[in-house]
């Protein structure tokens, strides 16, 4: 029981690398689950996790985190990991300076997402 525990406490990092975030231009385009994009929701885009994981994103340099979930694409620009919702990006201090260093933990699969089990 006490390994199990230990085992679920653990949560290993998936990725490392830089994030960047993407807001208004895009809102109300469809995301590549389908859903319409809203920066106000705490969502992202990655390029191969599955549509509807959830994950933890945590910024480096000011430790600061926030959860979102996988329901786009991308970033297409060399050297970036995860694009980030506006809000999931205000929750990490990065609006501003709009890329950070920061490390992907998976936890799991949202429910009423097929392609993530």
């Amino acid at each position: 029981m006490f390994a199990l525990l230990l085992f679920l406490g653990c949560q290993r990092v998936h990725q490392k690398g830089e994030a960047s975030w993407y807001g208004r231009d895009y809102a109300g385009k469809k995301t590549a689950s389908g859903d319409r994009f809203r920066p106000w929701k705490k969502t992202a885009a990655h390029k191969t996790l599955p549509i509807g994981t959830k994950v933890k994103v945590k910024r480096v340099d000011n430790g600061k985190v926030v959860r979102v979930v996988i329901n786009d694409r991308g970033p297409y620009v060399e050297g970036r990991i995860i694009d980030l919702s506006r809000r999931a990006a205000r929750k990490l201090n990065m609006v501003d300076v709009g890329v950070a260093d920061v490390e992907i933990y998976v936890l799991g699969c949202k429910k009423g997402y097929a392609s993530c089990k």
